[in-house]
């Protein structure tokens, strides 16, 4: 029989099948000699154990359309990122992380700002503006007010979904209104650190509609930016290209290099500020991990999340 893994924990995978329900699986050991391992989101093949307790062992796991490193998700369409408009304030610089690595991934990406009831129309007018001409849609929504949902789930219907973005911004909250049978955990701001406390622990993939699914990931504060040249960062950036052609070098980085029209774009306004002044950042942090490449990631600053 066939069927697709909505969660993985511990060794264990939970895999829908139509028409039987939820059961619990096993990976037979030839995944991990190949190297392969199964993820959210996979179409597989296996075989029940037994009907009382629903079990059963994977088989096979059927070719991929897409596959996201982090998160670790296979099968997506696209990406909603989500931030929180206000509390915590959202961090930018993790924000042009996030669509780097889905742009260096392929992936088509919608950039969410949730708690927009808790700002003025000043700053949303101002985000906006940030990310207007980033590749990405902007949407706006309220969770908690229950404000722009009905936007929200036009863009996710008929499409299988990432929902990624940093701990405390409310993702859960947004899974809770599109599928309330999710019952999800929801957390609060920590009132030392200003972030969100986790809640999701794992990636996790529900169906919210016909040929709808959404997969909820596990929130985190930091990210590192994926193996590339810092000549490559440039395409990562949209709203570069206009300008290309009109810098005194072919190979300008549009960084101190004289006569760069990138650069002259973002001093009069035509760029964001924010979002040159995030890639500048981003490309001083390539040309100092350049010497390491090809060393293992932790000699490179790599570190796991504790």
């Amino acid at each position: 029989m066939r069927g697709k893994i909505i969660r993985g924990i511990a060794g264990a995978y939970y895999v829908n099948v139509e028409g039987t329900g939820i059961l619990e699986c096993r990976a037979k050991g030839i995944f991990r000699m190949r190297g392969i391992k199964p993820l959210p989101g996979d179409d597989v093949e296996l075989e029940q154990i037994s009907t009382a307790p629903g079990t059963g062992n994977i088989t096979d796991i059927l070719e991929r359309r897409t596959e996201l490193i982090r998160p670790a998700v296979a099968n997506a369409d696209q990406a909603v990122i989500v931030f929180a408009a206000s509390e915590p304030p959202p961090s930018f610089n993790l924000l042009d992380r996030f669509l780097v690595l889905m742009r260096r991934q392929g992936m088509k990406t919608i950039v969410c700002f949730n708690k927009v009831d808790q700002i003025k129309e000043e700053r949303r007018e101002a985000l906006q503006q940030i990310y207007q001409n980033s590749g990405c849609r902007v949407l706006f929504v309220s969770a908690k007010k229950q404000e722009g949902m009905e936007l929200l789930g036009e863009a996710l219907r008929g499409r299988t979904t990432v929902l990624a973005g940093p701990s405390g911004v409310g993702k859960s909250s947004i899974v809770n209104c599109l599928f309330p049978e999710a019952e999800m955990e929801t957390g609060s701001i920590s009132e030392k650190i200003r972030r969100g406390r986790h809640t999701t622990r794992h990636s996790e993939l529900f169906y919210v509609g016909e040929e709808t699914y959404l997969f909820d990931t596990p929130g985190f504060s930091s990210l590192y930016l994926p193996e590339m040249e810092k000549e490559e960062l440039r395409e990562c950036y949209p709203e570069f290209e206009p300008f290309w052609g009109h810098c005194r070098y072919l190979s300008c980085l549009h960084s101190r290099e004289p006569g760069c029209a990138v650069k002259e774009a973002a001093e009069a306004g035509s760029i964001s500020a924010e979002r040159y002044e995030n890639y500048l950042l981003l490309l001083e942090e390539l040309a100092s991990s350049a010497p390491y490449r090809g060393q293992p990631r932790e000699a490179r600053g790599y570190r796991k999340k504790r």
